[in-house]
């Protein structure tokens, strides 16, 4: 899974998504590694495609993740799963297993020719966080774009600090926030990326 897709586009933006897994706090607010999930796969992975994205980053130091993650791909990919559902093939066929969050963007790099603007997402209020509308009309321009998720209780303190754009968290109707990764990536995919 090292290699990224061939030279899809989606105009002159360039989309690419990344699942933190680590560095990412847990409930106590530690800094831990998480574990890879199968719906967090497949439902990424669906999101991203749906919006355009050219691959999705599943990222994790621990490398009997990186081993589970390269055998629900392949069965999507190359086994009995890739011949009843082509449709996941296609979306499956985007994810890539790497270490960190700068091996990610490096590949990112290598493939566009220019570092990605990388895009933050967190449930918390962030100092100086960007609203949709605003980094909708940026990525109308065009660019190349890493959007951020973490799993767990979150991408770190430092991670968000290290983005070029933090977005506001996603607001509902009352006191409770607290989306699945997979939920709240279809919502910013859609409020950045959208037609309706």
């Amino acid at each position: 899974m090292g290699n990224l897709l061939g030279n899809e586009t989606t105009g002159a933006l360039r989309l690419f998504v990344a699942l933190i897994h680590y560095p990412v706090y847990n409930r106590s607010g530690q800094v831990v590694a998480t574990a890879i999930t199968n719906l967090d796969v497949h439902d990424l992975a669906r999101a991203s495609c749906t919006y355009g994205g050219e691959a999705v980053f599943m990222v994790t130091p621990l490398e009997r993740q990186r081993w589970l993650l390269e055998r629900i791909v392949q069965h999507w990919k190359v086994g009995h799963g890739a011949q009843t559902h082509p449709n996941r093939k296609e979306a499956l066929s985007r994810v890539l297993a790497v270490e960190s969050l700068e091996q990610a963007t490096s590949m990112v790099g290598d493939r566009c020719g220019e570092p990605p603007v990388c895009v933050g997402t967190t449930a918390r209020r962030w100092p100086g966080a960007v609203g949709y509308s605003q980094l909708r009309q940026s990525m109308s321009s065009g660019g190349v774009y890493l959007i951020l998720f973490g799993t767990g209780w979150g991408l770190t303190d430092e991670t968000l600090g290290g983005c070029d754009f933090v977005l506001e968290p996603i607001l509902g109707v009352g006191e409770y926030n607290h989306l699945s990764v997979r939920s709240a990536a279809a919502v910013v995919l859609d409020r950045l990326l959208g037609r309706g």
